[in-house]
C-alpha cells in the first residue's frame, strides 16, 4: 500500500506546477488512464471475441431448429461450439476483472488515516473544493448539493449519467440488432441466442447506472477512478465495435 501511496505521490508531485491543489485528483485521472491503456489488449481480444461469436450466429440458428424442443441438449450442443471454436461467451468480462485490483487499491488509500505507520498525507488533498477521502454523504453535510463539495460530486454525477445513458441506448440497440439478426428458429421475439445468458442480457444495458450509486458511496478518489475509467469504456466500446451493429457488447461494473 505504502508503494503504490507513493506512486499517486509521485505523479501529484509532477503535475502540481500545473494543477496545484487538484495534482492528486489528476494524478488518479493519469494512474486510471495508465490502467486503462494496460488493459487494452484485452479489450481488442473481447473485440475479436465478439466478432467470432458473432459470426457463429448462423450456426446457432441451426442448432435450434435442430433441438429447438430439448432445451437442455441445445444449450450442450450451443456450449460445445463455443468449446470448439475456443470462444467464451464471457471473455468480455476479463478487462473489468482485471481492473478490480486498482479501484479497490485506490478505495484503501482513500479510507486509511494512516499508511505504512504514517499520517496519510493524500487525505489533505481535494478535487476543487471536496476533500478526496471525503464521501458524497460528508459533502451533503458540509454546504448540501448546492454547497462547493457538493457541486463537484453533482458534476461528477452528469458525467456518469450521460455516459451511462449513451451506453444503454448503444447496448439496447446493439442487442436488437443482434437478435433481429439471427432471430430464434421457432422461438419468441427477442429470445437469447446463447442460452443460459438470459439473466444477464436483460440487466446488461443497465448496468452503467450502477456506476452512480458507486460514485456516491465511496471516497473520491475511488469515485473518481470509477468515472474516468467509465468513460474511457464509452469511448473504447464505440471505437472497438463501430463496425458490430448485431453484436451486444461485452457488460462491465468498472467500465
Amino acid at each position: 500500500m505504502s508503494v503504490f501511496a507513493s506512486l499517486v505521490e509521485g505523479l501529484a508531485d509532477l503535475v502540481e506546477p500545473v494543477f496545484q491543489a487538484s495534482a492528486a485528483a489528476v494524478a488518479i485521472v493519469l494512474f486510471t488512464a495508465f490502467v486503462r491503456l494496460l488493459v487494452h489488449p484485452l479489450s481488442r481480444a473481447s473485440a475479436r471475441g465478439q466478432r467470432a461469436r458473432a459470426a457463429l450466429q448462423p450456426r446457432i440458428a441451426e442448432l435450434r431448429k435442430k433441438h429447438g424442443k430439448n432445451p437442455e441438449k441445445l444449450q450442450r450442443a450451443v456450449l460445445a461450439l463455443h468449446a470448439e471454436e475456443k470462444v467464451s461467451p464471457l471473455s468480455g468480462c476479463l478487462p473489468s476483472f482485471f481492473q478490480l485490483p486498482a479501484f479497490f487499491l485506490l478505495y484503501h488509500l482513500f479510507s486509511n488515516a494512516r499508511i505504512g505507520g504514517e499520517a496519510n498525507s493524500l487525505l489533505a488533498h481535494q478535487l476543487f473544493a471536496a476533500p478526496l477521502g471525503d464521501r458524497w454523504a460528508d459533502a451533503l453535510r458540509d454546504g448540501g448539493i448546492l454547497g462547493a463539495p457538493g457541486l463537484v460530486y453533482l458534476g461528477l454525477f452528469v458525467i456518469v449519467a450521460a455516459v451511462a445513458t449513451f451506453n444503454y441506448r448503444r447496448t439496447k440497440r446493439m442487442m436488437a440488432n443482434g437478435v433481429q439478426a439471427a432471430p430464434a428458429a421457432g422461438g419468441a421475439p427477442g429470445e437469447q441466442q446463447v442460452p443460459g445468458l438470459g439473466a444477464i442480457t436483460k440487466i446488461m444495458p443497465l448496468m452503467s447506472f450502477f456506476t452512480l450509486v458507486t460514485v456516491a458511496v465511496v471516497p473520491l478518489a475511488a469515485a473518481l477512478y470509477v468515472v474516468t475509467s467509465t468513460t474511457w469504456s464509452a469511448v473504447e466500446r464505440a471505437v472497438l465495435y463501430r463496425d458490430m451493429p448485431g453484436a451486444a457488447p461485452a457488460a462491465a461494473v468498472l467500465g
